[in-house]
């Protein structure tokens, strides 16, 4: 009993096999991804982005989240089991990365989806590594299901 008093006070990152397996996934499909848009930051004037992580249950995801996401944003299958998109929105900032998010789980919701995670970092600097921020997502995903955080926008900026 002692050693899961420790465990539950431990802030730290910790995976389980599934949510290893989802990150190997997530830095395959996004590490180079996010180095073209460091690379445009860095070089070309692009601002701040936003990366989403979105699953939801009873919902066709993948041609909803088509059809509403801009010419300029990415959107990517990383899992289709769970169902888990990820999607880079270019030259966005906070709020409308927010509006944006709230916008998808309405229509999800309107389709009678269940089961909706919708996890947002803002990247406003090239500082942090592709790695760095996948895994943050990652973590930020896997602590929202773990706190039962469903139809939530749960938001996150790396400065």
């Amino acid at each position: 009993m002692g050693a899961r008093e420790n465990d539950n006070r431990n802030e730290g990152l910790r995976l389980n096999g599934n949510e290893i397996q989802l990150a190997v996934k997530m830095l395959d499909k996004l590490e180079a991804m996010i180095d073209i848009i460091y690379y445009m930051m860095e070089n070309e004037n692009q601002q701040a982005f936003v990366l989403m992580l979105l699953t939801a249950k009873d919902t066709e995801l993948s041609t909803l989240l088509d059809r509403e996401k801009r010419d300029t944003d990415i959107l990517l299958e990383i899992d289709k089991e769970e169902p888990l998109y990820a999607m880079l929105c270019q030259d966005t900032k906070v709020d409308g990365g927010y509006r944006f998010a709230e916008r998808l789980i309405r229509n999800i919701q309107l389709d009678k989806g269940s089961d909706i995670y919708c996890i947002q970092l803002e990247i406003r600097a090239t500082h942090y590594t592709p790695k760095q921020v996948i895994l943050k997502l990652l973590e930020t995903f896997a602590k929202s299901k773990l706190s039962n955080k469903s139809n939530e926008i749960v938001f996150r900026s790396l400065q």
